[in-house]
């Protein structure tokens, strides 16, 4: 429930980072603002006795993070990808919170199974190890189905998760209408909008039947790409609070020194992981919405295993079509181009100057055109990206938000590889092929054929259509005013013989 009680979490967040000594670590590490470490200090200093002590055998950002709950474990899974941000030593330490967290004791798992499938769990397996992986949301347990030596991975959602994140979700819709009042100008951000965005994909995540169905359509998408696989889904022994998929045998894509002693190349997974990703967001439009080296694997073979499909991402044609030009456009360095795709798009007011934006464009891009990521600050990018945002009006897209996030982590994982990656170099194949296949003639005759089809199914009901649309126009034109009437009736008739002439002729094509 939201309401101003919601302000006693906000502040106990403040007080355990304190506790812990979280708030200095994380100020320090992501080099903030005078101004925003004297707020955060006095905000939470004089409450630092209300704050949760957390596990004293953690460092003190994952143990604040920890003692406060799920969303904030999330947000640190984020942070935990990103060293450019906030510094190796501190991205490391945010690991653990990818799949090494506390587990629940293994009763409690073989419960949930008997009570979401109806029949005792070591019925159902012969074999049920204790907690192999343990994450925010649930934990994973190695086990050997009933009559059988197939190896299975069950996941169980933690106990009380449900609760818990709708708590943390409270809070934050809270902070989000406190950030609104309080900044005017953060309104074009819509954090309230992000929120809901963010409650979206939590409470999908929470129901282990819609990650099932997401594994399945994901695998059909996928399963012509070289060098990835994914475990497969037990229908038959997964509900909504636990799933069961094939067993992934490989190295963690975070344990760098086993995968260079497994004698995998880490620089071609690097490749691979970035290339995946905007494959499948541009010719699928549908991804792994959490692709952080907790969820990631190197196969014995070398393929990346990818799995918990908890969180994915979907958008729609036009929307990767812009996404594809604006990437197209840096990779070529058109920053023209690329600020007229923003334009034409609706992501900048039509009343800013392109050719201003072009230009500020052209200052994000050309100092990490060519370099590789050892030579750029992302966070000091990031601020500049910030200030070009606010600077033209642009608003936030919700519809984008998971995309931009997830573009964050992988590209993060692949740096975690490759340091000196660089991103354009590796994006610029994907792009160009996507754009071939996308935009240009046989992409208009695909798109027109399309909506051909779409017409076509109106046939029956063109007449109807047509008549309503008459007997409308006619009540709301005044009768005084006979002469435009007619003329709008004419261009109104051409507009209706044209398209059932497309209709008919979509008909002939598709019988």
């Amino acid at each position: 429930m939201r309401g101003p009680h919601n302000i006693w979490r906000l502040i106990v967040t403040g007080a355990t980072l304190e506790r812990t000594g979280a708030m200095g670590v994380v100020l320090d590490a992501m080099e903030a603002p005078r101004s925003l470490r004297i707020a955060a200090r006095t905000l939470g200093w004089p409450f630092k006795w209300l704050g949760y002590k957390g596990d004293v055998n953690m460092p003190p950002a994952p143990r604040a993070l920890t003692a406060l709950g799920p969303a904030y474990i999330k947000f640190g899974q984020i942070l935990s990808t990103r060293p450019d941000v906030v510094g190796d030593e501190l991205a490391i330490q945010m690991r653990v919170l990818q799949d090494k967290l506390p587990p629940f004791p293994i009763e409690v798992a073989k419960e949930t199974v008997t009570a979401e499938l109806g029949i005792p769990a070591d019925e159902l397996f012969s074999e049920f190890s204790e907690p192999v992986a343990a994450a925010s949301i649930a934990q994973v347990h190695q086990a050997k189905i009933a009559g059988t030596d197939e190896v299975v991975a069950v996941k169980v959602l933690r106990p009380g998760i449900e609760k818990a994140f709708q708590k943390d979700i409270d809070a934050f819709y809270l902070a989000a209408k406190m950030i609104e009042l309080l900044s005017p100008s953060s309104r074009r951000l819509r954090p309230m909008e992000v929120i809901e965005h963010f409650e979206g994909v939590v409470m999908g995540e929470l129901d282990l039947r819609l990650e099932s169905s997401a594994a399945s359509e994901y695998a059909d998408n996928t399963k012509g790409d070289a060098g990835f696989s994914l475990p497969v889904i037990k229908w038959d022994l997964s509900a909504r609070r636990m799933m069961t998929l094939g067993w992934a045998d490989g190295v963690s894509l975070g344990d760098n020194d086993a995968i260079d002693a497994a004698g995998h190349d880490r620089t071609a997974l690097a490749t691979r992981v970035l290339q995946l990703f905007l494959q499948h967001a541009l010719r699928d439009g549908y991804f792994h919405g959490d692709m952080h080296q907790g969820n990631l694997k190197v196969a014995p073979n070398g393929d990346l295993i990818a799995y918990d499909f908890g969180i994915m991402g979907h958008i729609d044609e036009y929307t990767r079509r812009v996404y594809a030009e604006i990437l197209f456009g840096f990779i070529r360095r058109d920053y023209k181009r690329v600020a007229e795709v923003h334009f034409e798009a609706g992501y900048v007011p039509a009343d800013r100057d392109v050719e201003e934006f072009a230009r500020a464009l052209r200052a994000v891009g050309e100092p990490i055109f060519g370099m590789d990521a050892t030579h750029i600050s992302m966070g000091r990018l990031l601020s500049y990206l910030f200030d070009v945002t606010e600077r033209f009006g642009m608003e936030t897209r919700t519809e984008l938000i998971l995309l931009q996030r997830t573009m964050v982590v992988v590209e993060g994982v692949a740096r975690s590889l490759d340091p000196r990656m660089n991103i354009w170099h590796v994006a610029q194949p994907v792009v160009e092929d996507y754009i071939k296949g996308s935009i240009g003639p046989l992409a208009v005759a695909r798109d027109l054929a399309k909506t051909a089809k779409v017409l076509a199914r109106f046939g029956p009901r063109l007449p109807s259509l047509v008549e309503a649309a008459l007997i409308r126009q006619s009540e709301e034109t005044p009768s005084h005013k006979p002469s435009k009437t007619k003329s709008r009736s004419v261009w109104f008739f051409a507009g209706v013989l044209l398209s059932t002439l497309v209709i008919l002729g979509a008909q002939v094509f598709y019988i």
